[in-house]
């Protein structure tokens, strides 16, 4: 990997931003949002439509104003195309706004602009002249926001341009842009995402249909980033000057990782091949994978000694491993294709694991898999990392700033239907490209027979959205040497009681079991690809907690579809939180992994804080925690650090007998939660 250098490589990193750096004849025309939402009216008329995209790219001053003209006006509609509209989390209750209040406010900033038609979509009070269609929701945010529930659009990430492209008049496309200058003249990218909004452009195009205005609010913090991406001005009908008012990046804060999700990112680890693929989504399990890599390819020795505790056998030894991944230090190098890039992307390029380049010539990709020598000046334009967007934390956001020389020249930004698809004309290349691919993908719930629960409820209520999920797990049944990896947790608390993840059946599918191919719950790995019924089901129930296991299997033998002299390996019996805490708990405990394995975006004291809120919350979940409760209330005991939590809530000069309940609840929680 390149480093900072020549005047060459240094014109290529992020500069500091200016909107009046370089006027040139192909700059559109520059104007504020007031002058936006008037082009928009004109063009639209009395029913508007427009697209902003998913994530981070959305330019919230803007949507707010244009949301804001029609709140107030009943004889004109506005629809908006989009998806995965971020939104500050909610408290609860007073105890987590007390926490959570002044952590926003010095994450995001006091002052960030959450978007309206977000509030009032979950406090149900969108106005009727409006309709948000998504195909996509932040997890869990719109549960019980029956107006998104009822404009959702379930599709496919891919097929969102070619079902815009038809059903639809597009009058706008507003979206967050980056700029910068050489000196000469200035240069545009669509930066977090070029997903979808070329992909529309061409099918409306293909469709003879008029081009709709494209506007552009340039970001002063949007890293600048090349591939499909990089655009020219007048690509552009109109650019805003996005400094003021300023909306702060959307910044994911750091994740915790516990026991679980650390067992299942270790065995994902095996299964990547030196040389291959990677695609991994984001999150905790994501997290964990990436950890799990960096072990394997910088701690080699203790990595394997891990694997081992986990596993109870060497995991070299595992056909499965062999045959489809690896356990030994990256030597070739992985390539990233993914929808989504993310900050494990950052920590596996650092760490000299993402290294594989891929080149846009199937002579030389085929020379390449064949481990053939290539002459150097052949190998040129390489990239070793491909995306439809990003999102992440502020460090990744800085990194990808700051990319210089090689290691911005091999990020390409590209559309939805480059990364996530094989189709287009160029399936042979990208097959060769993408060899031995692992495409890591997490869901909510997994039958017996290998179907998964992603994105819904069996009510038909939407979690968040199939996305790009359906294009992987296919896209690795098309692929030679292509494996999808489905990650769930065996259990998760309603808040009463523990339930299994793993079903018999379910009443909604979103991949169907004729695409099974690998699970992983923290209990070890299913490899159901080719498998009978009957077979998919003994792996599946060998990877279930133990407290699940015998009522899942009497169902199955009950259906006809396990043998009745069927019995419950004596190694499943192990399969329970208490045991995996103990194997892990040396690992844990030494630092191998760390409860923040990347950082946290919590100071010391909401570190602190955040065990006794924890169990305040599952205390006051059920009438089963009254007890508890009243314990802490009535005898709270020590903690050392109690002052420091009381002031961190400013509860450490209570008002009120409100404010004095819930002091002394901090201080018991804060004194049992230790223990």
């Amino acid at each position: 990997m390149a480093a900072a250098g020549s005047d060459a490589r240094s014109r290529l990193r992020y500069a500091s931003w200016r909107i009046d750096l370089v006027r040139s004849e192909t700059m559109p025309p520059m104007i504020d949002i007031d002058g936006a939402v008037a082009r928009i009216l004109e063009r639209g008329g009395a029913n508007v439509a427009i697209a902003a995209p998913l994530g981070l790219g959305k330019p919230n001053a803007l949507l707010n104003a244009l949301y804001a003209r029609f709140k107030t006006d009943a004889s004109k509609h506005l629809t908006i195309y989009t998806a995965l509209s971020l939104d500050l989390p909610d408290a609860g209750s007073a105890l987590e706004k007390r926490f959570m209040q002044p952590f926003l406010d010095r994450h995001f900033g006091a002052d960030y602009p959450r978007l309206d038609y977000v509030r009032d979509l979950k406090a149900n009070a969108l106005p009727a002249n409006v309709t948000i269609s998504e195909f996509y929701f932040q997890s869990g945010a719109m549960m019980h926001a029956q107006r998104a529930q009822r404009d959702y659009a379930s599709m496919n990430y891919t097929f969102v341009a070619r079902d815009l492209a038809e059903s639809t008049t597009l009058h706008a496309i507003v979206q967050l842009v980056a700029a910068r200058s050489d000196g000469r003249a200035t240069r545009y990218s669509l930066s977090c995402n070029p997903d979808v909004t070329l992909d529309v452009l061409d099918a409306i195009a293909a469709r003879g249909g008029a081009r709709p205005l494209v506007i552009g609010v340039v970001h002063p913090d949007l890293p600048f980033l090349g591939g499909d991406a990089e655009i020219d001005g007048d690509f552009f009908d109109a650019l805003i000057d996005g400094a003021q008012p300023h909306q702060a990046l959307f910044a994911l804060p750091l994740n915790a990782i516990d026991a679980a999700e650390y067992a299942i990112g270790l065995h994902a680890s095996t299964l990547v091949r030196d040389g291959g693929t990677l695609q991994i989504g984001i999150g905790a399990l994501s997290d964990a994978i990436v950890q799990a890599l960096l072990l394997r390819q910088r701690k080699n020795a203790q990595y394997r000694d891990l694997l081992r505790a986990l596993r109870g056998s060497d995991a070299a030894d595992d056909a499965l491993v062999a045959r489809t991944g690896g356990i030994d230090a990256f030597s070739k190098g992985l390539y990233g294709a993914s929808e989504m890039i993310m900050d494990g992307f950052m920590h596996l390029r650092r760490a000299g694991i993402l290294t594989r380049e891929v080149y846009d010539d199937l002579s030389v990709e085929r020379a390449l898999a064949d481990g053939q020598s290539v002459d150097a000046q052949r190998l040129q334009g390489g990239h070793y990392l491909k995306g439809a967007f990003f999102l992440g934390s502020k460090a990744f956001y800085a990194w990808l700033r700051e990319l210089e020389g090689e290691d911005y020249a091999g990020l390409a930004m590209c559309r939805v239907s480059d990364v996530n698809q094989l189709y287009g004309g160029h399936e042979q290349l990208d097959a060769t490209q993408r060899r031995d691919a692992r495409f890591f993908n997490t869901c909510m719930m997994a039958t017996l027979l290998g179907a998964a629960v992603s994105d819904a409820l069996e009510d038909g209520r939407v979690v968040s959205g199939v996305g790009g999920q359906y294009n992987f797990v296919a896209m690795a049944h098309a692929l030679a040497g292509g494996r999808s990896v489905l990650l769930l947790r065996t259990t998760r608390s309603n808040g009463k009681r523990v339930e299994s993840n793993i079903r018999w059946n379910y009443g909604h599918t979103t991949i169907p079991r004729h695409l099974r191919d690998i699970y992983i719950t923290e209990y070890g790995v299913a490899d159901l690809r080719g498998k009978s019924d009957e077979d998919c089901i003994r792996a599946m129930l060998a990877i279930s907690d133990a407290h699940f296991v015998d009522e899942l299997a009497r169902t199955a033998i009950e259906a006809g579809k396990l043998a009745r002299d069927y019995r419950v390996p004596d190694a499943v019996r192990a399969n329970t939180p208490a045991e995996l805490a103990r194997r892990l708990a040396p690992a844990m405990r030494d630092g191998l992994l760390p409860k923040f394995p990347f950082g946290s975006d919590f100071n010391d004291v909401e570190l602190r804080t955040l065990p006794a809120l924890l169990w305040l919350k599952a205390r006051t979940a059920s009438a089963k925690g009254l007890p508890a409760l009243l314990g802490a209330l009535l005898a709270p005991g020590h903690h050392e650090n109690a002052d420091a939590v009381l002031a961190r809530l400013a509860l450490d000069a209570p008002h009120g007998i409100g404010e004095r309940v819930l002091a002394r609840l901090v201080r018991g929680a804060l004194a049992r939660a230790r223990t």
